[in-house]
């Protein structure tokens, strides 16, 4: 009898692989601020939480630290935060408008409110080296930038979502020594596959191969998955995660897959899996260190679901064909890898880490023939506290190439062998995105942006080149 690998079974053999970390229990703690070169954990979409609170339970940057009695008159804020209690609130809104190209010029307003809650339950009850984490996103908007108006499939602003009220990830999690294992509902692009220094950029998202190859577009925002993760901390500058996740977050889903599951509590549990692993590697991250910083993550997926082929049926005719039966050759699985790397290449005099000026670069691929994306190269340059008198602004440009599989390509050259398509075959899509945050107050950051789009979804015809513009706004709170 053959079992199904579905995320239920792959779920227990990773619990089972990894209950002989036990046996470290009394090892000190390791967690990642822990470690000399630790990067900065922030990804997309999902403003990490437990960056060190301080004694008034504020995660900093926050608004509450230029507020009188930090924002908190009761002391209730602090009184939670001594029980192992803390919370945030970060609310970020875009104001866009689509200057010229793609569908249809226009400006939309659009909003993400995310709720954070962290438990630490060893303070709270005495259950050593483990934390509860929850978050939740309030989303609206007049109208979405990149499906309404731009017609593209790269991420323009990454907060774009279906309003709605949603649960985004709940998770418990335990620390054994130098490893922790995650389990819960948890988000991919929380921990894997994104550059640290692209996050200053509105279109800094999951990334595009990701979201338009996988079921559901994958477990990231704004949709998440029941999953499991390890890491282990090796003993200086380097960390390895693997997660197991539910591989299809939305379930069958005839529009945008975060409208099947609007408000992130579908909990899917039998689908086929969806895994993800990633090395990460960092060097002169400590306080102390005054060499050029470098982070360089390696990593790779793999999901067990069936992908049509992209060109032929299932007995090997061209699906533009008028002979075709229309039902696609069926794959089993799909799979690609990726690295990451930020690399600073000026480190002034004093700074740390994150100063001065960096590049970074993602870079992805995957099988053509059962996928519409099969190349993404993401880079960019970031510019920090290099303005005078500006210490806390950052500046710079980023580019995505997103390509069309050579699969995509021949069924277009088919469907116009065929007489079925007059414009050419889709081919790649481009975003450059131009970006200054400036700081406010510490908390808050106003944010303008400057993008264009070339060949939206892959033509330049059907949709002309775009060109976007506005301004962002975050406070943290």
């Amino acid at each position: 009898m053959r079992v199904p690998l579905n995320l239920t079974t792959l779920l227990a053999v990773l619990v089972i692989c990894a209950a002989p970390a036990r046996a470290q229990d009394q090892i000190p703690d390791q967690t990642p601020n822990q470690t000399s070169n630790q990067a900065p954990n922030q990804a997309p979409n999902q403003d990490k939480h437990q960056d060190n609170p301080t004694a008034h339970g504020i995660t900093e940057p926050s608004v509450a630290t230029s507020l009188p009695q930090f924002g908190d008159a009761s002391g209730m804020r602090k009184r939670l935060n001594d029980y192992g209690i803390t919370y945030n609130f970060i609310y970020t809104n875009d104001v866009l408008s689509n200057l010229s190209g793609g569908i249809k010029r226009g400006t939309i307003d659009q909003g993400k409110l995310e709720d954070q809650l962290l438990i630490d339950l060893e303070k709270l009850l005495g259950w050593k080296s483990t934390t509860f984490y929850a978050n939740a996103f309030q989303i609206y908007n007049t109208g979405r930038i990149r499906r309404d108006y731009v017609g593209g499939m790269n991420t323009i602003a990454a907060i774009e979502a279906t309003p709605t009220v949603r649960l985004s990830e709940l998770w418990l999690e335990h620390w054994f020594g130098p490893a922790s294992f995650r389990i819960g509902q948890l988000a991919a692009d929380a921990e894997f596959f994104y550059s640290d220094l692209s996050q200053i950029f509105l279109q800094s998202d999951w990334p595009t191969i990701g979201a338009v190859n996988l079921p559901g577009g994958g477990p990231a925002y704004p949709l998440s998955a029941v999953g499991a993760r390890f890491k282990y901390e090796f003993p200086r500058d380097a960390s390895f995660l693997f997660a197991i996740f539910n591989g299809d977050p939305a379930g069958p889903c005839s529009g945008d897959p975060d409208t099947c599951n609007r408000y992130g509590v579908n909990f899917r549990m039998s689908d086929p899996a969806f895994m993800i692993g990633e090395f990460q590697f960092r060097w002169n991250r400590g306080k102390d260190d005054t060499g050029l910083a470098t982070t360089l993550k390696i990593g790779g997926w793999g999901h067990l679901g069936q992908f049509a082929d992209q060109r032929y049926d299932n007995v090997g005719v061209p699906l533009a064909s008028p002979a075709s039966n229309g039902d696609p050759l069926l794959h089993r699985g799909t799979y690609g890898i990726y690295g990451v790397i930020d690399q600073q290449i000026y480190r002034p005099k004093g700074g740390d880490a994150n100063s001065g000026i960096a590049i970074f670069n993602r870079s992805a691929v995957t099988q053509s023939d059962r996928n519409l994306v099969n190349l993404e190269i993401d880079s960019g340059i970031v510019f920090a506290g290099m303005v005078p008198k500006r210490p806390d602004d950052t500046f710079g440009a980023s580019v995505i190439y997103s390509r069309f599989s050579d699969s995509v390509r021949g069924f277009d050259q088919d469907q116009i062998n065929f007489g079925t398509l007059t414009t050419p075959p889709r081919d790649y899509e481009i975003n450059l995105e131009l970006t200054y945050v400036a700081q406010i107050i510490p908390g808050w950051t106003v944010q303008p942006v400057y993008t264009y789009i070339w060949h939206p979804s892959g033509t330049g015809i059907r949709y002309p080149d775009a060109q976007v513009a506005g301004v962002r706004s975050v406070i943290r709170y």
